[in-house]
């Protein structure tokens, strides 16, 4: 069933949804906020865009044209829909399409910045499949996985331009060495817990095609305050 929610503490933006299918989560809050943006940026493409969550919350910190694809019919329109309520259309172009399949149709060297929320798991034999395919689809590497990503970030980015990503710290050395075998330097990391006791949950790093060596990594980003409230930083996103 659809539902229209503000989006995360913005009280200025809406998104819609439906609980059959896979809900943005802190993930997609957490790397907009991380990425580097500048004022000379003129596009940028967010892959498995989902509903929307990222290119929505993009708009609020930068002029540059987004574009959101998104391989699910389905929710894709949910992100249409999100754009229009918004009145985020003259910004904001969501695309149905295969980015593996659309990659070759887009001008090489054409976006400044790629976000990217992965599908988080390899497809193994003993993987646990979701009955949704909404789900399935979103959380393990079946359409699109790390590699290819990459690859299309390769093709697409103009020098310098950058890619960030959420993922898993268990991934972590598959990022970078498939970022630097696709000619993407590793530029900036961070690692989020859930709780100052508690192991990373959450890895944000960025990348620059063709960049100069020098791996900066940020201080870690706690979510939660013990007694389960977020803790200031996370709010601070939310304002």
């Amino acid at each position: 069933m659809e539902v229209t929610n503000y989006l995360l503490g913005y009280k200025n933006l809406k998104i819609i949804q439906d609980n059959t299918m896979f809900n943005f989560s802190l993930d997609s809050v957490l790397l907009p906020n991380f990425i580097t943006l500048n004022k000379n940026i003129k596009n940028i493409l967010d892959i498995g865009t989902g509903n929307g969550p990222i290119p929505l919350i993009l708009s609020t910190k930068t002029k540059a044209k987004i574009m959101g694809v998104e391989l699910q019919k389905d929710v894709s329109v949910l992100a249409q829909k999100s754009v229009l309520i918004n009145h985020k259309e003259d910004q904001i172009k969501i695309i149905n399409a295969d980015i593996n399949q659309l990659k070759n149709e887009l001008e090489s060297d054409s976006f400044d910045v790629i976000t990217c929320n992965p599908p988080f798991f390899p497809l193994k034999d003993t993987s646990k499949l979701n009955d949704s395919d909404y789900k399935t689809i979103a959380r393990h590497e079946i359409k699109l996985n790390l590699e290819q990503v990459l690859v299309i970030a390769r093709k697409l980015l103009k020098n310098d331009g950058v890619i960030g990503l959420v993922h898993r710290p268990e991934r972590l050395v598959d990022i970078l060495t498939l970022m630097r075998s696709n000619n993407i330097e590793p530029k900036k990391l961070r690692l989020v817990y859930p709780k100052k006791e508690k192991e990373a949950n959450i890895l944000l790093i960025e990348g620059v095609k063709n960049g100069k060596k020098g791996l900066k990594i940020l201080p870690p980003l706690y979510t939660h305050n013990s007694d389960g409230s977020y803790t200031n930083e996370i709010k601070k996103y939310f304002e």
